[in-house]
């Protein structure tokens, strides 16, 4: 291999690291617009309170169902031709749907534009793995925590669409929001249509080991314990948050600020936390995490200050940044580019399916038992989750040890 071809290929998996980290931002935005308005919107439109939420939930069960199956297509045809069909028929037909549901005041196609922009975001989560598919090994933890690093970008313009963008239409305030959502989501579809993944990231057809095989491995129950709890945990205490906050007398404004450090929290350290990994080992990384997760709950059970919710939800933020980010650099290197579609899916089908469970119960849990009780509910969840890595830590050591012998 010639010096110029080295260069041309470390050229092109950093052009498609800045396109994915960028889509990632265009996504978060929709995202956190979702999170943030729809719930909202949902309780205007809604024959029942009860069901105001429901849009929400229906952005969760459109990822849950789709992750898996996306997976498994782009496997077929390629990262870019899946990427388009999520930007467009989830992103830009799902902003547009929740629109016209908000001009027609209509529960069921809001209901349905939510529905779709879940398939955005089924798609949209394979963008970190894309990453690593295309990066070459010293540069891949460091590809995948870029690509998380969009989120920086979104933690101001979620809200800050959710709010100012009910300027574009005059007429219904509330569906401008979702229009701005559909223009972001045709500038994401022309970012990830120049992606050029390279053909030896491509999926080949060679042969394939059986899933239960892989999933057998120490590495792969550690990899997915820690996203999977590392997300549920946070998006439960996030969705409870702002609730939480009402219930002890704090103004909308003072909730927002607080959930906006919290998306600070989870995506600004992205852009050291795949350095963090190439020190000191994703073992210790997943560690810190699960400590911080632990440190959130306990700020949060000591006291209802401002204060103290600032930290606990900084702190829950940091804290899911190095489990998913430390968990989803464990899992890329558990299977071959044939296999990835399978182990990748099923890895977000488990996480995906358990941050749905977490985003259902938070309002359940936070009525029933209270903010601390809520957090004190959470952390045997987030004790689990070190153990598997001290368990992991202590498997690997021994064998070393054994190997040196």
């Amino acid at each position: 291999m010639t010096e110029s071809t080295i260069l041309t290929d470390t050229m092109r998996e950093r052009v498609n690291v800045a396109l994915l980290a960028s889509s990632q931002a265009l996504f978060l935005i929709a995202a956190i617009t979702v999170m943030t308005l729809s719930g909202v919107v949902g309780r205007d439109l809604a024959p029942s309170p009860a069901l105001a939420t429901l849009p929400v939930a229906l952005m969760m069960l459109g990822t849950v169902t789709v992750t898996l199956p996306a997976s498994l297509l782009m496997k077929r045809i390629g990262r870019r031709a899946g990427f388009l069909i999520g930007t467009i028929g989830g992103g830009v037909g799902g902003g547009t749907v929740a629109a016209l549901g908000v001009v027609a005041d209509s529960f069921l196609l809001f209901s349905l534009g939510n529905l779709l922009l879940g398939v955005y975001q089924a798609f949209a989560m394979y963008y970190r793995f894309a990453a690593a598919d295309a990066a070459s090994e010293s540069f891949r933890s460091k590809a995948i925590s870029l690509v998380m690093a969009g989120g920086v970008v979104a933690a101001f313009l979620g809200p800050w669409n959710a709010n100012y963008g009910q300027a574009v239409l005059a007429a219904t305030p509330q569906a401008g929001p979702y229009l701005v959502v559909t223009g972001l989501s045709v500038l994401a579809s022309i970012l990830v249509g120049l992606l050029r993944i390279p053909p030896a990231a491509e999926p080949k057809g060679g042969a394939q080991r059986p899933m239960r095989e892989i999933a057998a491995r120490p590495r792969f129950a550690v990899a997915l314990a820690s996203a999977a709890i590392g997300y549920a945990v946070m998006v439960l205490v996030m969705t409870a948050t702002p609730l939480a906050m009402r219930d002890a007398g704090f103004e909308m404004a003072q909730a927002a600020f607080v959930m906006q450090w919290h998306v600070l929290g989870m995506f600004a350290p992205s852009f050291v936390t795949g350095s963090l990994i190439a020190r000191f080992g994703v073992r210790r990384i997943l560690a810190a995490g699960g400590v911080l997760l632990l440190l959130s709950g306990a700020t949060a059970i000591s006291g209802q200050t401002l204060a103290h919710f600032w930290v606990a939800l900084v702190a829950l933020g940091v804290g899911w940044n190095f489990l998913f980010i430390g968990g989803s650099t464990m899992l890329t290197a558990l299977h071959t580019p044939d296999e990835r579609g399978k182990v990748q899916g099923v890895n977000d089908l488990v996480v995906f399916g358990l941050v749905a469970l977490g985003s259902l119960m938070a309002g359940t849990l936070l009525h029933q038992i209270g903010w601390p009780g809520l957090n004190l509910a959470v952390s045997p969840f987030v004790v689990l989750a070190l153990a598997a890595v001290a368990w992991l830590s202590l498997r690997e050591r021994s064998a070393e040890a054994a190997a040196k012998t």
